[in-house]
């Protein structure tokens, strides 16, 4: 079930404490016992929902500051401290620099993207920049210094998607 709100009509702690709540009755419904419980599901659905948790975490970092080096939401973010924060916290650790996430990933097609996947700049053959794919030509990313955490348009079609594994 999927219930759509304006992003303004609820404060984060009612928000989380809702999640919070949902999660305990789905669990409580379908009862996760260990990591071995999703051997039932296939690695694509499993991936998605690690994708789709991960954006969901990074979407509640909207606003913290841009901190060069930075991967904590007391102190900041730079842009692939922000990814392997969240996917870290949806349980999948990934590389540090957004040239290791780009080698760490499986590098999908713009065509196959989707919620959750990285968005990876590139200059001289390089990652620059990576971001978390949101939808349409969307991502959260923290762009640069004097900024914040953000949902903005990808600014550049020569970009490629990795999916973390």
């Amino acid at each position: 079930m999927s219930i759509n709100l304006p992003s303004c009509a609820l404060s984060r702690r009612l928000v989380s404490v809702l999640m919070a709540a949902l999660s305990a009755v789905t669990l409580a419904l379908n009862p996760i016992t260990s990591p071995t419980a999703y051997a039932a599901a296939s690695p694509a659905a499993v991936s998605r929902l690690v994708g789709a948790h991960a954006l969901y975490l990074a979407r509640r970092e909207i606003g913290v500051p841009y901190k060069w080096g930075g991967t904590s939401p007391r102190t900041g973010f730079d842009c692939s401290g922000l990814t392997q924060w969240a996917y870290y916290r949806a349980g999948v650790h990934t590389p540090r620099t957004a040239e290791q996430q780009y080698l760490a990933t499986i590098h999908i097609p713009v065509s196959a993207r989707r919620p959750g996947d990285l968005v990876f700049f590139f200059s001289d053959g390089s990652a620059y920049h990576v971001g978390m794919f949101v939808g349409g030509w969307t991502m959260i990313d923290a762009p640069y210094t004097g900024t914040r955490v953000q949902q903005e348009l990808i600014w550049n079609t020569s970009v490629r998607f990795g999916r973390v594994r």
